[in-house]
C-alpha cells in the first residue's frame, strides 16, 4: 500500500470512529435534562475565560501562519480572537443557556372525531456536521446551540484557524466532562485533509445534517457532493434601497452602517439603490461619508454624473459579495424597480427598503423574496444575536425547514404524536 492509499485508509477509518462515536452521543444528548445541557453550557464558558491566555497563545500561531500566507484583511479579521471576541463567545454560551429548551416542546395538540389527540413533538435533527472556514468562534457557537438543541455534532475548521480550533476544543470537552456528559457529544477534527471534509459530507449512516459556513466555492462543492441533507446560503449579496419617501438623514446613516460596521460579513451591505427623485440629495452626502470610511464606490451612468469619482459599475458588480470596502450603486426609477432588480441580483439574504411610505414598505416586506427582509434597518442586523436567538449556526436561504438565521428550533424538527386510550380505527 502506498502512502496515499494508506493516508485514505487513515481517513476512513478516524472519520467513521467519530461518526460512530457521535451516533452513541446524540442519543445521549438527545434526552439530556434542560438543566444538564445549561451546565454544560456554563461550564464551556467558564472554561474559556479561564484559557484566555491559551486561546490568544494558539490563534497568535494561527495569525502569523495566515500573514505569511497572505491572506486577505478580511480573512484576517475573521480569523483573529481578541479578548472582546472571547468575552462575545462567552455571552453566546450564557444567551443559550438561557434560552427556551425546544426539544419536547409539544404544539398543536387536538383532538380529532375518533377521539384520539394529535400533535407535534420538537425533536433534536440527530448529529449534525459544521464546515466552515476562518472563524474560530464558530465552534464555540456551533457547539453552543447543538448541544442545547440536542443534537450531537462534528466541527471541521478550516486549516488556518486550526490551533485556536483545538484550543476552544479542549475547552468544550472540559465542559461536558465537568457535567458528566460524553466528550463525544462534539468533536472537533484535529486534521484539515480535504478527504475529510469529503468524508464527512457522504456519511448518512452517521450524519443527519450538514451545516457550511465559508465562502461560495465551499458551499457549492458541499451542495453538490453531500448524500445529506444540508443547511445553507451561498453569498451575501445584501441590498438596501433608499426610496423617495425616506428620512435622508436615517438613511445615510444606515447605508454607512450597513457597508462599514464590519466588511466581512454575509450581511454587510453590498448593493446600494437609490430613487432617481433624490438621488441628488443622497448621494453627494453619502459620498463624503464613505469617504471617511475610505469606501470604493462603483455606480451606473447616473451616479457618475451626481458625484465625482464613481467607478463605472459593470454586471458583474451588481451580482458580486464584495466583503471589502466596496460598494455598487444604482438609481432606480422607484420602488417597482427596486424590487425588480434585487430579485434578480440578491442572493436571497438580507435586503431592506428606507422609507416612511406605509404601503411601499409593506410592499418591499411581500415581494422581496429573501431570508431577511428589512424596513429602516441595517442589514447588519440579520444575525442571531439581535434576532434573540443567541449564537446562530449561520444563515439559511434555502425554503425547506430552516431560513433566516438558524438558531435552536433551526436545528431541530418536529414528529406527529398521537394519544389515545386504547383507541382503534374502524
Amino acid at each position: 500500500m502506498n502512502s496515499a492509499e494508506s493516508s485514505i485508509t487513515d481517513i476512513e477509518t478516524y472519520m467513521n470512529k467519530l461518526g460512530a462515536q457521535a451516533r452513541v452521543a446524540s442519543r445521549e444528548i438527545s434526552s439530556a435534562s434542560t438543566g444538564d445541557k445549561n451546565k454544560a453550557l456554563l461550564a464551556i464558558a467558564a472554561a474559556i475565560n479561564s484559557s484566555r491566555a491559551s486561546l490568544m497563545e494558539a490563534n497568535k500561531k494561527d495569525l502569523e501562519a495566515g500573514s505569511e500566507q497572505g491572506l486577505e484583511s478580511a480573512l484576517m479579521d475573521r480569523l483573529e480572537l481578541s479578548d472582546a471576541r472571547i468575552d462575545i463567545m462567552i455571552e453566546g454560551l450564557h444567551q443559550v443557556a438561557a434560552l427556551d429548551d425546544p426539544v419536547g416542546e409539544v404544539s398543536d395538540l387536538k383532538y380529532r372525531p375518533s377521539g384520539i389527540q394529535v400533535g407535534r413533538m420538537r425533536v433534536p435533527l440527530g448529529v449534525i456536521g459544521i464546515i466552515y472556514e476562518s472563524r474560530p468562534n464558530v465552534t464555540c457557537e456551533a457547539a453552543s446551540l447543538c448541544l442545547k438543541s440536542g443534537n450531537a455534532t462534528i466541527l471541521r475548521g478550516g486549516s488556518e484557524a486550526i490551533h485556536s480550533n483545538q484550543a476552544i476544543g479542549e475547552c468544550i470537552k472540559s465542559g461536558l466532562q465537568e457535567v458528566g456528559l460524553s466528550e463525544h457529544v462534539i468533536q472537533v477534527l484535529d486534521r484539515t485533509d480535504r478527504g475529510a471534509v469529503g468524508k464527512l459530507i457522504t456519511m448518512p449512516e452517521y450524519i443527519d445534517v450538514i451545516v457550511p459556513r465559508g465562502g461560495k466555492g465551499l458551499i457549492e462543492r458541499i451542495s453538490n457532493d453531500a448524500k445529506v441533507p444540508v443547511i445553507k446560503h451561498l453569498d451575501g449579496n445584501c441590498h438596501l434601497y433608499i426610496d423617495d419617501k425616506a428620512d435622508i438623514e436615517k438613511s445615510i446613516m444606515v447605508a454607512v452602517n450597513a457597508k462599514t460596521q464590519r466588511y466581512g460579513t454575509c450581511c454587510t451591505l453590498e448593493s446600494l439603490l437609490v430613487a432617481d427623485a433624490i438621488a441628488k440629495d443622497v448621494l453627494p452626502k453619502l459620498r463624503e461619508e464613505y469617504k471617511v470610511h475610505k469606501v470604493e464606490m462603483r455606480g451606473c451612468e447616473k451616479t457618475q454624473l451626481l458625484v465625482e469619482g464613481v467607478i463605472p459599475a459593470s454586471e458583474e458588480d451588481y451580482e458580486t459579495e464584495y466583503l471589502a470596502p466596496i460598494i455598487s450603486i444604482k438609481i432606480v426609477a422607484d420602488v417597482d424597480e427596486a424590487i425588480q432588480h434585487i430579485n434578480d441580483y440578491s442572493s436571497q439574504h438580507t435586503d431592506s427598503i428606507m422609507t416612511q411610505d406605509h404601503n411601499r414598505a409593506q410592499r418591499f416586506l411581500r415581494e422581496v423574496d429573501s431570508s431577511s427582509v428589512m424596513v429602516n434597518a441595517s442589514t447588519r442586523f440579520a444575525d442571531g444575536f439581535e434576532y434573540g436567538l443567541g449564537a446562530e449556526i449561520g444563515i439559511s436561504t434555502d425554503k425547506l425547514h430552516a431560513r433566516g438565521p438558524v438558531g435552536l428550533e433551526g436545528l431541530t424538527s418536529q414528529k406527529f404524536i398521537v394519544l389515545g386510550d386504547g383507541h382503534i380505527r374502524q
